[in-house]
């Protein structure tokens, strides 16, 4: 399984941006997909996931501002990005899971490389 995403950038706090998770390979084997990130100097945290099914999970300090969703026809992942903080400034990656949604980022199966997000105040 191969993980690319996309849409991340340079946005003023307040701003949106949605970023992107194209998934190839032998993606039949994928039931939970979430994105997660890394700020420099901070752990990684899990920011939201959603199963095949559609149950999601978010983190507290992005609910009510982010929506993750999936089309599962055009095998892409979502992350809707609203009400942006400097605080939520970090890299931001895709991950999959052939289990269960998991809220330790190492726990998935696979990752992509990454895309940048950056609030300036």
């Amino acid at each position: 399984v191969q993980l690319v995403e996309s849409g991340g950038g340079l946005v003023q706090a307040g701003g949106s941006l949605r970023l992107s998770c194209a998934a190839s390979g032998y993606i039949f084997s994928i039931n939970a997909m979430g994105w997660y990130r890394q700020a420099p100097g901070k752990e990684r945290e899990l920011v939201a996931a959603i199963s095949n099914g559609g149950r999601t999970y978010y983190a507290d300090s992005v609910k009510g501002r982010f929506t993750i969703s999936r089309d599962n026809a055009k095998n892409t992942l979502y992350l809707q990005m609203n009400s942006l903080k400097p605080g939520d400034t970090a890299k931001y990656y895709c991950a999959a899971s052939e289990g269960l949604i998991y809220t330790d980022p190492d726990a998935y199966d696979y990752r992509g490389q990454g895309t940048q997000v950056t609030v300036s105040s």
